[in-house]
């Protein structure tokens, strides 16, 4: 059984630039920044050492530095600044930077991702690296899938069943990332490695913040969450 020990770092990637909802990380989320919330869970978990922040903005280092602990500042070089960066590129980077063999990588366009979650994802995680390298966040869907030319995904039109009767699908929803070093370096530098588990969240929970909708989707579900409260997840 995983001892109640810190000993995950977690990487929080912000730039300061969005092309779909302008200033996002910045942008003002129930009376904060929005990464302020991400942060707020991260700092809560029972697990996380340490916060890696993977920056281009002084804006952001600067408001992290300010109103959190245990946070370390990384200011992204040029080679992996832009809009086409690959994620793992920025992993990679950070990865070097640290000392510890594991990590946990999220996003602050996760705003309803709580503590509880985190815990649960990283129990799972090294309770079963027996059998897994990695672990992501992914969301059920039960309903009827189709491929872009019409094509049925999951299930035959002429049997129609229910809809709670087909085989669930899983979208992973960029929620959550645990790997080791050893297993991001094995996979050819990829956050999920070779052999993952899926670990599913809540839909309502697992919200992620792309697009203007899906912004004000995530205010009005706080907001139901937290009875109107400016109330800290």
């Amino acid at each position: 059984m995983f001892k109640s020990t810190k000993k995950i770092i977690a990487l929080l990637p912000m730039k300061g630039h969005s092309e779909r909802v302008p200033n996002k990380n910045m942008r003002n989320f129930y009376g904060k920044p929005l990464y302020q919330l991400i942060m707020q869970s991260l700092t809560k978990s029972k697990y996380v050492k340490k916060i890696i922040i993977n920056t281009d903005s002084e804006e952001i280092a600067r408001n992290a530095s300010e109103n959190f602990k245990d946070v370390a500042i990384i200011y992204r070089p040029g080679h992996i600044q832009g809009d086409m960066v690959p994620m793992n590129d920025i992993i990679a980077h950070d990865i070097s930077k640290a000392q510890e063999d594991h990590f946990l990588q999220t996003h602050c366009t996760n705003p309803l991702l709580t503590a509880t979650t985190i815990d649960r994802a990283i129990e799972n995680y090294f309770n079963r690296l027996d059998q897994y390298d990695s672990l992501f966040s992914v969301t059920r869907h039960q309903t009827r899938l189709y491929w872009k030319n019409g094509t049925p995904i999951n299930h035959d039109p002429q049997k129609l069943i229910r809809t709670q009767d087909l085989e669930p699908a899983y979208e992973e929803n960029s929620n959550l990332y645990l790997f080791s070093r050893a297993s991001f370096i094995e996979s050819g530098h990829k956050r999920i490695g070779s052999k993952p588990q899926m670990f599913e969240i809540d839909k309502l929970e697992a919200v992620d913040i792309d697009e203007e909708a899906d912004f004000k989707l995530a205010e009005a579900l706080y907001s139901l969450m937290h009875g109107g409260r400016d109330t800290c997840i």
